[in-house]
């Protein structure tokens, strides 16, 4: 199993990434501050960090120098702030990765297995997991989404808001993230427009729209797609 440990203060994004790589044998340790974090690398061997930027206390960029003054372990950066400046400053202190919030999940754990492999770690990793198909994709150029191959029947609206579920692939997305970032729907519109309109999304990619396995809900906080 790979053991990696995280420092994240946001701990809905931390609780569900934690879920997500548990699938793909990949332990998460989450610290919400960096001087957890930073001490528990002394008490424990891990694999590999991601660490992110805005943190409490300590910018995540001192972290990251921190850290690698003292150890010689692999870092993920994983932070919303996609400033050139923060980049050069990361990998300028040792960072060897740098992704930029929102991600996707299968891309972290394809960059994670690229690091240790470079790094010379022993990978144990359940392959028919990671190697799961995925139901749900989407052509942007043609404006199309399919399931499982089959071309769905989507109007513009509904076309953006899976495509935006998609790319967000494993996350929550509130019903505010989807006003202010899917194009088509108004910023003006309410949260109850969203909910009908994930309702027509539903009922054209779910068997049972009742009782819906592909998009959750999250109660008091928005949607989760599910494409696998």
């Amino acid at each position: 199993m790979i053991n990696i440990l995280m420092i994240e203060d946001d701990t809905e994004l931390a609780k569900i990434l934690t879920a997500y790589l548990k699938q793909y044998n990949i332990h998460v340790t989450n610290y919400e501050t960096p001087e957890l974090g930073i001490s528990a690398l002394s008490l424990k061997k891990y694999d590999l960090i991601i660490l992110d930027l805005s943190l409490p206390n300590i910018d995540g960029i001192e972290v990251c120098r921190i850290i690698r003054k003292r150890h010689d372990i692999p870092i993920i950066i994983s932070s919303a702030r996609s400033y050139l400046g923060d980049k050069i400053a990361c990998f300028s202190y040792g960072a060897d990765d740098f992704m930029p919030k929102p991600y996707d999940t299968q891309e972290l754990i394809l960059r994670i297995k690229s690091i240790l492999k470079r790094c010379n770690h022993q990978i144990v990793e359940n392959e028919s997991s990671l190697n799961k198909k995925q139901i749900f994709s989407f052509d942007d150029a043609k404006m199309e989404v399919y399931k499982d191959g089959a071309l769905l029947d989507l109007t513009n609206a509904e076309y953006y808001i899976l495509q935006y579920l998609i790319l967000k692939n494993g996350f929550v997305v509130s019903r505010q993230e989807l006003l202010t970032n899917v194009e088509s729907i108004k910023y003006e519109s309410t949260y109850k427009s969203i909910d009908v309109l994930i309702g027509r999304v539903r009922n054209k990619i779910e068997e049972n729209s009742k009782k819906p396995k592909y998009i959750l809900s999250i109660r008091g906080v928005g949607y989760k797609l599910v494409n696998q």
